[in-house]
């Protein structure tokens, strides 16, 4: 009987543009695999001497020489194992997301993806030129063909890898995460060995890169489309594949099989973007301005969580207007988390601002103006605070805020990342609940008062917006799906009047949006990168009869 065939799966955390710092841990994991467990073969993610995605850096004639030249090192570099990488290999003036299969100084092969996905998050037209040729190579007596991510959503280029003679199907990926996502590859995954019988590698990336946060999940799935093995999300490592030869072919030998949790991988998912977002970008640590409501919550809990509570800084700053309770549950919260906490006052600063502006505004009545102004004082304190203590502000806005402008533009907004902009309100609090199931840190009080800004007197989110669990339903299907204003109130039962007001707010928004801060993206159409819509735009909703 022939020996095991073992691979290892490298969930990798690559940093776009070090191309050098990515090449150096391709290299030590590749000594490790074959060093300490007798790995054939070290399979990294798409694009991994580049990170995920490179962007316009490769339209850059030295950033694509550099990465030759990573190649290049890798190739010379390792030694006694083959090494499955992911780099943009430019040929005949053409350039190609490519795989290239590496050993002992050679290269074995070389896969060029062929479907370039444009859509979403995804614009690989714009640099990449589509591939159409198999590539098969043998590793220890097995066949193996390659395919890189977007290619085992089709049927083709799995069913030509094995027509081509592949006994195994390795597909590498950098995949981002959004809701139920894993659910989703595997299904296709699934879909792909039910008519082209083979196993499959799936190697994801992990990691935060931008609005883009990389959940791993890297699996095995059997010919009867069973996983066998599914590596942790969201955890850089080597995880080993074993293969033997079998009654049916190759198959593989069953592992550990990570679960998954829906709610606990959104917060997992916010946990890294804004690690890596901070830590990727050099800053010092965090700082959240903390209301006493639910969204800076849940906002420090998570910072608290990514960076660890040293580094991170939460700052009340009360008006006239802030109650107690958001006094005492701020600073209990902060006390649970253990993070640096102080309070400054915005009192005698608006005061003095209002003062300024009297004269100019004589005869006005008090309405959001005054509001806003209480909003953008936070922002300068907590910018100042920023510039001098090197840290960045997180800000605190959900996704259903961001939707209807419920946010004051050079206020609440103001901050370099935005944890939670992808996250509706009802999530909030499921993903606060969630937080509390691991140690309690948000005061229970803050999970059920009424959502309130606290820029006038008995003021509640409800005075200005529909129900939560109303608005964001039609949300949902407006922002996610497109759906028309009929369509949603078929479907949620809610009054075409409130759906109208609705959509008008979203629409009468995108310059806010516009000028937001990036965040994570944990949904399938976030703000930004999916959803693109003109600020100036002559497209209405028709009118209620």
């Amino acid at each position: 009987m022939a020996r095991e065939l073992v691979l290892a799966l490298a969930q990798m955390n690559c940093l776009v543009g070090d191309i050098s710092g990515n090449v150096d841990k391709i290299i030590e994991l590749a000594a490790t695999a074959r060093r300490e467990h007798g790995a054939d073969l070290i399979v990294c993610p798409e694009l991994a001497i580049t990170g995920y995605p490179p962007e316009d850096l490769l339209l850059r004639p030295e950033f694509i020489e550099r990465c030759e030249k990573g190649l290049e090192r890798i190739r010379r570099a390792v030694g006694g194992i083959g090494v499955v990488v992911g780099f943009p290999h430019l040929s005949k003036g053409e350039l190609y997301n490519t795989a290239a299969v590496l050993r002992d100084g050679e290269t074995l092969a070389l896969y060029h993806k062929h479907l370039l996905p444009n859509y979403s998050v995804f614009d690989e037209k714009r640099y990449f030129r589509a591939g159409n040729r198999p590539a098969v190579f043998e590793l220890a007596g097995v066949q193996v063909g390659l395919t890189v991510c977007e290619d085992i959503w089709g049927p083709a280029p799995m069913a030509q890898a094995v027509r081509a003679g592949a006994q195994l199907v390795v597909n590498i990926n950098a995949s981002p995460f959004h809701f139920d996502k894993q659910s989703h590859r595997e299904t296709v995954i699934r879909e792909r060995i039910a008519v082209t019988p083979a196993p499959v590698v799936y190697v994801n990336m992990v990691g935060g890169q931008d609005e883009l946060v990389f959940d791993g999940g890297s699996l095995v799935m059997d010919v009867q489309g069973r996983i066998t093995q599914r590596a942790p999300a969201f955890e850089e490592g080597l995880y080993l594949a074993r293969f033997r030869h079998g009654r049916s072919g190759l198959e593989p030998i069953s592992g550990e099989v990570s679960q998954i949790d829906p709610i606990a991988s959104v917060y997992q998912a916010l946990v890294t973007g804004v690690r890596d977002y901070i830590g990727k970008n050099r800053f010092a640590g965090a700082i959240v301005g903390l209301s006493g409501g639910i969204d800076s919550a849940l906002t420090l809990a998570v910072a608290a969580d990514a960076l660890g509570p040293q580094r991170v800084m939460a700052v009340m700053m009360p008006s006239p207007y802030t109650s107690g309770m958001s006094h005492e549950d701020a600073q209990a919260q902060a006390q649970a988390l253990g993070v640096h906490y102080s309070t400054i006052s915005i009192t005698d600063t608006v005061n003095s601002i209002e003062a300024a502006l009297a004269q100019e505004f004589r005869g006005a009545a008090r309405d959001t103006t005054e509001e806003n102004i209480q909003a953008r004082v936070r922002g300068v304190l907590l910018m100042a605070l920023s510039n001098k203590t090197g840290k960045l502000v997180l800000t605190t806005g959900n996704k259903t805020e961001m939707a209807v402008g419920y946010a004051t533009l050079y206020g609440d907004m103001a901050g370099g990342f935005a944890v939670i902009k992808d996250v509706p309100k009802l999530l909030v609090y499921k993903l606060s609940r969630y937080r509390n199931s691991l140690s309690p840190v948000i005061p229970e009080r803050v999970l059920t008062r009424p959502p309130t800004a606290e820029l006038r007197d008995n003021q509640t989110d409800q005075d200005s917006l529909p129900p939560y669990d109303v608005l964001d339903a039609i949300l949902e299907l407006y922002v996610e799906q497109d759906r028309s204003a009929e369509d949603i109130a078929r479907s949620t039962g809610a009054s075409l009047k409130t759906i109208r007001e609705v959509i008008g707010m979203v629409t009468r928004n995108e310059y806010k949006r516009r000028q937001a801060a990036p965040g994570v993206r944990i949904s399938q159409r976030a703000f930004g990168r999916d959803r693109r819509y003109p600020i100036t735009s002559g497209f209405k909703e028709p009118r209620a009869d």
